[in-house]
């Protein structure tokens, strides 16, 4: 199976950013593409416990919602532990659905995709 990892260096400074990965790997379910999000940097802050609830873009729905519906459709998400040492926060405040993962876990997940997208 074709596969694309999107990521995610922009966080909730730039609420903006944030839509785009979901909804491409939304997309890339959709055509049986597999789709993972990789969450590094100021991105991590996106995927933090509470935190898509509180953004939503103009007549966007909230991204929590968004998110959510990529879950449901296989989109796979990784937090990268650097990042979040980097930005002092606890492992246990992201997401359940996310892995905590280092570089060699990018770097793998690159090296796999067919294609590698950044926001």
């Amino acid at each position: 199976m074709a596969g694309i990892l999107y990521v995610q260096t922009s966080g909730t400074d730039t609420p903006e950013r944030l839509y785009a990965p979901f909804i491409l790997g939304m997309t890339a379910a959709a055509m049986d593409i597999e789709a993972t999000i990789f969450f590094m940097i100021r991105g991590v802050t996106a995927v933090r416990a509470g935190e898509a609830e509180k953004i939503r873009i103009g007549t966007f729905p909230p991204l929590s919602e968004v998110m959510r519906q990529a879950l449901d459709a296989g989109v796979r998400i990784y937090i990268c532990e650097q990042s979040t040492q980097l930005l002092g926060i606890p492992r246990g405040d992201f997401i359940p659905e996310g892995t905590i993962a280092g570089g060699a876990t990018l770097n793998d997940l690159a090296l796999d995709a067919d294609a590698v997208l950044t926001f």
